[in-house]
């Protein structure tokens, strides 16, 4: 019997994802993340854009291509805002972007019959040498544009206790603290700085999820710094450099204070990489607001951009607002990435000659290639397994040719 756990989204939906996997395996069920022939597909689903919940309609049809008579299940943000949508042939259970026990649940019974029992998804099965743990679930924040709060809820954090357990017994030399909202992390005080303390007993490289750059303090860089392994990419989602655009979005800080974030990271720590999500066309931007949102990805340094058009999702403040032409948002979606992708590599040149770690992941037959902790990715000569340190070459595929040093 085997299974595919596909997955559309963000990191959260891999965790969930993983944890299916871990559930199903533990039961003698043989697993895997990518989509091939199998008895059963799960179909993890996305709906933070238009596209992303047409593609998630569209795993349907991809998985039973594979095997028409194959049983599906469907779960994620795209049921939980519309299941009826995913009510297609071949298709067993249908449940939302909460409580995704159930779908484990589901395919368990279908198989062995009776009541199965999933209380709860079990710690997520590896897949790669980067583990990621949830640490909490939900979003207080609603931001005019974004569904995610009205389909996952309010924020719900994990106890300190339960993440340090399962970062302690995890396998994977990385692990990934990730989450819907980890900024707003709180367990009974203290916050993410206080969840970030209590791992200081690990040696896994530790990661952080995406940040709000409002969680940036003092006490949280000195929590992060008092780590044995820290990776120190901050990923701060900054979505506009236009202080007009932000409030129009609900964003609680302003292009200034930002910027003071990023200098507070790069003060505490010197090689740090700061990626960003910016978005194209937000309803009534001006060219003067999309030019302040270009000219922040050098002045902030990004290491790494993530932009994308603006896609309006019913149900959110900013519906039936979209005033920007199509053709409009397409060409400051390019400038973004054309400027980002300038940027990355003017981070990576930057640092030629410099030794870093790195975790190694893949062997293409040629060359191995894995990451630094501030996620640039290298490609050293030959195979090689666990980690090194590498001397920081120039640019090379999507990251940088390194040579190992020791």
């Amino acid at each position: 019997m085997k299974a595919v756990v596909f997955t559309l989204g963000c990191k959260v939906n891999e965790v969930e994802s993983a944890g299916i996997m871990a559930a199903l395996s533990e039961r003698g069920i043989q697993t895997t993340d990518k989509l091939c022939p199998a008895d059963i597909y799960v179909l993890n689903t996305c709906a933070v854009t238009s596209e992303a919940e047409r593609k998630s309609r569209q795993l349907i049809s991809r998985a039973r291509k594979f095997n028409p008579t194959a049983a599906v299940y469907v779960c994620g943000c795209a049921s939980e805002k519309n299941g009826a949508q995913f009510d297609l042939p071949g298709v067993k259970f249908i449940c939302g972007a909460r409580d995704k026990q159930r779908v484990a649940q589901a395919v368990l019974s279908d198989v062995f019959g009776g009541e199965a029992c999933c209380v709860s998804l079990p710690p997520p099965k590896a897949v790669r040498t980067r583990a990621f743990v949830k640490i909490e679930d939900g979003c207080n924040n609603f931001c005019s544009y974004c569904i995610i709060p009205y389909l996952r809820g309010r924020v719900v954090s994990r106890p300190v206790e339960s993440v340090a357990e399962e970062v302690r017994n995890c396998s994977a030399p990385e692990v990934v603290l990730t989450g819907i909202n980890i900024s707003a992390y709180d367990d009974g005080g203290g916050g993410l700085a206080k969840l970030v303390r209590a791992l200081a007993f690990s040696d896994k490289r530790i990661r952080l999820g995406s940040l709000e750059c409002t969680a940036v303090d003092g006490e949280f860089l000195d929590s992060c710094a008092g780590l044995k392994d820290f990776a120190p990419q901050f990923h701060l989602s900054l979505q506009s450099g236009s202080d007009r655009v932000l409030g129009a979005m609900n964003r609680h800080y302003t292009r200034a204070e930002y910027l003071k974030k990023c200098e507070m990271i790069y003060s505490r720590f010197p090689d740090a990489s700061i990626t960003t999500d910016i978005i194209a066309g937000f309803c009534g931007e001006s060219e003067e607001d999309f030019a302040l949102s270009l000219s922040m990805i050098k002045e902030a340094g990004f290491a790494r951009v993530h932009a994308f058009a603006f896609s309006p999702r019913e149900g959110t403040a900013a519906f039936g607002r979209d005033n920007i032409p199509a053709a409009v948002k397409k060409e400051r979606l390019r400038a973004l990435i054309d400027a980002g992708a300038e940027q990355a590599h003017a981070y990576i040149q930057g640092r030629a000659g410099r030794v870093y770690k790195v975790i190694y992941e893949d062997f293409d037959g040629e060359y191995t290639a894995g990451y630094t902790g501030s996620y640039i990715r290298v490609y050293v000569k030959g195979e090689r397994r666990g980690s090194g340190f590498v001397t920081l070459g120039g640019l090379f595929r999507d990251g940088a040719l390194g040579e190992v040093c020791r």
